[in-house]
């Protein structure tokens, strides 16, 4: 069962922007906190942006001032726009949601199958 599905991926040139979509269930986006990570062709999958359960927001020092995470309540998405974008941005992305109980300890944990964003030329 499909219950996050990410957009908006493509080719753009270097400096160009994009943004990324991720649309989930209600029930998920008002019980998870959300992230974007990606992975780069030989590496491991890697935080990129996210929020935590106070709703504050963390980038990796690699995107930072360049990458936005935000949330639409009424459309249940969180976005991710991709400015300045460079090479090494190259990377499947994905949408990410982790719930969490009472004793901080992760409970349920929920992927999207990914966009290609790919930066060249």
């Amino acid at each position: 069962q499909v219950q996050l599905v990410e957009s908006g991926g493509g080719l753009v040139q270097p400096g160009g922007s994009l943004r990324l979509s991720c649309a989930t269930s209600a029930i998920i986006f008002s019980s998870c906190a959300m992230a974007w990570y990606r992975q780069a062709p030989g590496k491991q999958r890697e935080l990129v942006a996210a929020f935590n359960s106070l709703g504050k927001t963390n980038y990796a020092d690699s995107v930072k001032g360049r990458f936005t995470i935000s949330e639409d309540n009424a459309k249940h998405t969180v976005d991710l726009q991709m400015d300045s974008l460079s090479p090494e941005d190259t990377a499947v992305y994905y949408c990410n949601a982790a719930r969490y109980n009472s004793y901080g300890a992760r409970v349920a944990q929920y992927w999207g199958q990914g966009t290609q964003v790919t930066v060249s030329s």
